[in-house]
């Protein structure tokens, strides 16, 4: 919230010396009563401003659904869920699906029910789907037919969304009215959703989300969006099934502008979409901004619709970002920090001017307070992670590397159980991929500490570079090592083997090369499991909405 007048808090950066607490400098925010029922779908529909051009968009299929026609198609979709499968209040309903024009919608009428809308990585392994829906126990499921095959037997079974069964279930049933709907009473305190993440510690937990975190999380953007003379045209390259995806999806449309989405996060498809759709904000995560960087494809599309990309789910190499401004004179990149426990950003980069702050993650939302504590050691079902990441007066331990500058924007520095502890030096890996990615020949990158060493460097190569080996690569960077600003200078050499991943043509699939990342990185730690040397760093911690 808007830091209480004092003579104790600055004005510029909204901390407290009195306090510790950093105060959100943006625009105080009124939400609904907490006892109302309200849910989050009704709050879209109040916000929702029908715009004769604004609708949800298949980038692949160009179908079109008019923003008009929402409030009809969500509470008929509803109807025919309650009726068919006898969805109730409380009901969880595990989603295994790609982005499509279809998801808004179901997350709408399931969340008009009183369901709890649980969505999954459609590229999860069996194992891991396993463990999700052990966490969550699911009533049905709706998946694609390429996916469904690996989920269990549910007890209201399996729907495909891409059948006819489920075309068929968003049209009035003849004999009713317009659409059909009873209203359910939804409190805003009831759980909208189970997303899932491995949190500050251990396997991975199911985070249970309310409407109310929802409705906060649309409200604060809604507070410091300026009026536009046409509606903003989102293209949502980010996975639904992922927080930052599940907000812009449903806050886009519930603020009145068009949504595109892709399935496949492939480059020439996201630049084409942007061209052919007149895109004027692009929902991404950071290899997208890198590819764009890098890729010459960028340079046979017409951008000049783009006015911002909107990139959060990690942060975005300070070299990269100069490139990027360098490259798209005329395009802002914003950067948000948040967890899936937070309902996604709670710090936001907003205008212009402030994405002139290289490196920021924003200003904390409004109704936000933060503050910077020593860590500490330490879901649905899972009551001592819960212990572990909030205290006793309610602070979230985000596990993060933090700080604030003194006009208020967060620097996200890395995951505190990822920093690397060398010869009495901390170093963040992000510090080391910061240095790969500035090399011309690296597409991505990931680093993993191990004790005392780096142990794995993951590096894509473009194939113009494919003959350059592991030692020759490590020859060309060794002399650039000592300008990490960390104290890494007692390192002569990078004590690591580097593991392609399969060469990036341009235009390759930029989510496919980040799983395999992810997947290596995976493999890597169950290699080495000896326990890391945690430094005594800090982390941050956010309570949000007071």
């Amino acid at each position: 919230m808007a830091p209480p007048k004092s003579s104790t808090i600055d004005p510029n950066s909204g901390f407290s010396s009195q306090t510790k607490i950093f105060h959100s400098l943006r625009p105080t925010i009124s939400l609904p009563p907490s006892t109302t029922p309200f849910s989050l779908p009704d709050y879209v529909f109040v916000l929702l401003h029908h715009c004769p051009t604004a609708s949800l968009i298949d980038a692949a299929t160009r179908r079109r659904i008019p923003l008009s026609d929402l409030p009809h198609l969500v509470r008929t979709l509803a109807s025919n869920l309650r009726r068919k499968f006898h969805l109730s209040k409380g009901d969880v309903v595990f989603v295994l699906s790609p982005n499509s024009i279809h998801i808004s919608v179901l997350y709408l009428s399931l969340l008009s029910l009183g369901a709890i809308v649980s969505p999954s990585n459609p590229l999860s392994s069996a194992s891991e789907i396993s463990r999700q829906i052990q966490v969550s126990d699911p009533a049905i499921a709706f998946a694609t037919s390429e996916h469904a095959s690996r989920l269990p037997a549910l007890r209201e079974g399996i729907v495909i969304l891409d059948s006819p069964e489920f075309e068929s279930l968003l049209l009035p049933v003849g004999g009713q009215s317009r659409d059909g709907f009873v209203r359910i009473e939804v409190f805003q305190s009831d759980t909208a959703a189970i997303l899932y993440s491995s949190g500050t510690t251990g396997k991975v937990k199911g985070v249970e989300l309310s409407h109310r975190n929802f409705i906060a999380a649309i409200a604060g953007v809604h507070a410091v969006r300026a009026v536009r003379p046409s509606p903003a045209v989102t293209l949502c390259a980010v996975p639904c099934f992922h927080v930052y995806g599940f907000v812009v999806c449903i806050r886009e449309a519930a603020l009145g502008g068009s949504v595109v989405v892709v399935a496949r996060t492939n480059l020439e498809s996201i630049l084409g979409a942007i061209e052919e759709f007149k895109v004027t904000h692009l929902a991404a995560a950071p290899p997208t901004v890198v590819a764009m960087v890098k890729s010459p494809a960028a340079e046979k599309y017409d951008l000049r619709s783009l006015e911002a990309v909107l990139c959060g789910g990690a942060p975005v190499a300070n070299s990269v970002i100069e490139r990027f401004r360098r490259r798209f004179a005329n395009i802002s990149v914003l950067q948000a920090y948040g967890l899936t426990e937070t309902t996604g950003g709670i710090t936001r980069t907003v205008g212009l001017k402030e994405s002139e702050v290289i490196g920021a993650n924003g200003r904390l939302i409004s109704n936000c307070q933060a503050k910077i504590v020593d860590p500490v050691t330490g879901y649905v079902g899972d009551k001592e992670a819960t212990a572990a990441m909030v205290d006793s007066e309610g602070w979230l331990r985000s596990g993060d590397i933090c700080y604030f500058d003194n006009e208020g924007f967060l620097f996200y520095v890395d995951r505190m159980k990822e920093l690397i502890k060398y010869k009495g030096y901390q170093v963040a890996p992000a510090e080391l991929e910061d240095l790969l990615l500035s090399h011309p020949a690296i597409v991505d990158a990931a680093v993993i500490p191990t004790e005392r060493m780096i142990k794995f460097i993951f590096c894509s190569i473009k194939p113009i570079h494919k003959a350059m080996t592991n030692s020759g690569f490590r020859k060309e960077q060794n002399l650039h090592l000592d300008m990490l600003y960390s104290g890494l200078h007692a390192l002569p050499s990078i004590r690591s083997h580097a593991i392609k991943t399969p060469n990036l043509s341009d235009g390759n699939d930029v989510g496919n090369t980040t799983t395999r990342l992810r997947q290596e990185k995976t493999r890597a730690k169950a290699i080495h499991k000896e326990e890391r040397q945690r430094p005594l760093l800090f982390s941050i911690c956010a309570f949000l909405f007071l």
